[in-house]
């Protein structure tokens, strides 16, 4: 067996927020990708406008520098865990990975969920502690929980023994002792070299599993991959062999390998390199490209199964077509099934109802991030309330179980246990920082989940830290009543007045101001009862010839309460859905006018009693 000693090939992992973005950032200015007088900014993998807004890595991407004459390919992946899709399906291309841990918080929910599958896959970890800025670090406890979590996943006892680094990706230097006296980042590229096994070069004819795809206007799909095996150049015959073993030959039109944040046009690339091509039009994430005299497949990516599920449905409000490009059920169709040729964790499916689609996600966020970004090329549609998936086994429904981890203050102990306890939650663990932090796991069902974070937020006034990851599949263990109160529906439509608003926030909370355009169903604020009641906001007051001193004063409104997309799927409710546009979201009921949501309330009672 050969190895490539030119070549390294890493992934870079860790938990949401843990620094893997900024210290990317630091590899690449101080390997001298860029030129002096380059202005790239912070988080230069971020190109994505969501990562950016949200401050997260939603899409893996692939990077490259070169040190001592040695090419380090660099994989950036998500730490959110409703992306670990894209961990799962990048990891692969890699020997070995540097895993970022907290110098403070130590390991997380995800830090466990993806050094297991390093692990699984037999890569070399390094371990990073970073944040050594942070006042205080908590070095030795995290250094002990860190052993903990390799003692508990290693597969091998040969990982149990890892190098650990210490890091201020932020201030890019780097040391091999905690005290942090490094000037630059040059000692994590010097572990690289040195931990980091080069590639194997096995003997054959070419072979690539493809783990990502891109799109060009002018060069079509691009496949991006590592090679395994043999040796490619340009306009050579390859097979594409796909998911159900079908062969099919294409010419390849080009070859690129990646060095900075640029794709660099090369002739010929051999088993070690990560690359991509184009040239190759119908591909999959997951199929294998070899050559056309032995047409082998590698075994495909692995992708945990989803965890939560809504509906698409084409916009049925009396507002539908105004403001989207796209309202078809054609267009919405042919863009959610195109969403999984890149995103391998997603499913989609037809229902009964040729106007809804049933998507199903690993989580809230995952599904959100969708949803903006079709809203963003001008989709126009409507969603429904997010589902934790429930699955027969053996006959016996089975649902989605997660670890919940809470980082909290002493103080609101107390109140986030009753909020947890009433979504089925049950406590496994909970350790004091010796200040006055708290960490607090449970064990929960997915569903206990679904609209936790706004109320967990508002209750804790936004000094507290979820995240989750998901468990295994678990027997249904009950129901979980919905404590929100009723909403505020418009009863006519027509244009929010302020005399109508002012009437409304009698009752409660209102979601509009005034001037937006209402129609009959739309939500437009927050019952302070439990029931749902109708309101007029678009009346308005009569006119009399009769005047007092104090009829020409303004009425004063509560400003309205305005949601995020995350905030509105949390809360509309089973009977609810959410209208989706490029301009506008709002909440509405399923049932537009009130008579139908009274037979509908009718027929179910009767139903019941039968």
């Amino acid at each position: 067996m050969n190895y490539r000693n030119d070549i390294r090939n890493i992934a870079i992992v860790a938990h949401v927020d843990h620094g893997k973005t900024t210290l990317v950032d630091a590899m690449l200015k101080q390997s001298h990708i860029f030129r002096d007088n380059q202005e790239v900014g912070e988080l230069i993998m971020d190109s994505n406008t969501l990562e950016r807004e949200k401050g997260i890595t939603i899409l893996a991407k692939n990077t490259a520098v070169v040190y001592r004459g040695v090419k380090i390919n660099i994989i950036d992946t998500p730490g959110h865990v409703d992306f670990s899709g894209e961990v799962e399906r990048v990891i692969s291309m890699a020997d070995g990975c540097l895993l970022l841990v907290d110098s403070i918080e130590g390991p997380m929910p995800q830090t466990k969920f993806v050094l297991r599958h390093a692990l699984q896959k037999g890569l070399k970890i390094i371990v990073v502690i970073n944040k050594m800025d942070r006042p205080n670090p908590q070095v030795e406890e995290v250094t002990r929980l860190t052993q903990d979590l390799f003692l508990e996943l290693a597969v091998s006892a040969d990982q149990l023994d890892f190098p650990v680094l210490y890091a201020s990706a932020r201030q890019g230097v780097a040391s091999i002792k905690p005290d942090l006296h490094g000037t630059d980042i040059s000692p994590i590229f010097d572990a690289i070299l040195e931990f980091v096994p080069p590639p194997r070069i096995e003997d054959g004819p070419f072979q690539m599993m493809v783990s990502n795809l891109s799109y060009d206007s002018h060069k079509g799909k691009i496949s991006i991959g590592r090679i395994w095996r043999g040796r490619i150049e340009e306009h050579d015959r390859v097979a594409v062999i796909d998911s159900d073993g079908d062969v099919e030959e294409y010419e390849v039109a080009e070859l690129f390998t990646h060095l900075g944040l640029k794709r660099v046009k090369t002739e010929y690339a051999e088993a070690g390199d990560i690359i991509a091509l184009t040239g190759v039009d119908r591909i999959s994430i997951g199929d294998t490209i070899t050559s056309t005299e032995k047409p082998d497949a590698l075994p495909r990516i692995e992708i945990g199964e989803p965890t939560v599920e809504m509906t698409f449905g084409v916009n049925t409000s009396p507002l539908r077509g105004r403001e989207g490009r796209f309202c078809t059920t054609r267009q919405l169709r042919e863009r959610l099934y195109r969403e999984l040729d890149t995103n391998l964790s997603l499913r989609v499916r037809d229902t009964a109802s040729p106007d809804t689609f049933l998507v199903k996600g690993r989580g809230e966020l995952h599904l959100a991030i969708l949803i903006e970004t079709m809203r963003r090329e001008g989709y126009e549609f409507e969603v429904s309330k997010p589902q934790a998936i429930v699955k027969l086994v053996d006959g016996k429904p089975m649902e989605p179980v997660e670890i919940l981890t809470i980082d909290t203050r002493k103080e609101y102990i107390g109140v986030i246990s009753e909020i947890v306890s009433k979504r089925l939650a049950r406590m496994i663990d909970m350790r004091n920082d010796g200040h006055d932090g708290v960490r607090m796991v449970y064990r929960i069902p997915t569903k206990g989940l679904i609209g936790l974070r706004s109320t967990f937020l508002t209750a804790t006034r936004g000094e507290s830290v979820i995240n989750t990851m998901f468990l295994d599949f678990e027997p249904v263990k009950g129901e979980i009543t919905s404590a929100r109160n009723g909403v505020l529906v418009a009863s006519e439509d027509g244009y929010a007045i302020t005399y109508g608003l002012n009437n409304a926030q009698e009752r409660g909370i209102t979601f509009v101001e005034p001037g937006t355009r209402i129609y009959e169903g739309m939500i437009v604020g927050q019952n302070s009862r439990l029931q749902d009641i109708p309101v007029n906001v678009c009346k308005e007051k009569k006119k009399t010839n009769i005047r007092s001193s104090t009829s020409d004063i303004a009425v004063k409104l509560t400003p309205a309460v305005t949601f995020s997309l995350e905030q509105a799927i949390d809360f509309i409710a089973a009977d609810e859905l959410l209208e989706i546009t490029p301009e506008s979201i709002r909440m509405r009921k399923k049932l537009l006018t009130y008579s139908q949501r009274l037979r509908s309330i009718s027929a179910s009672r009767q139903t019941i009693t039968q």
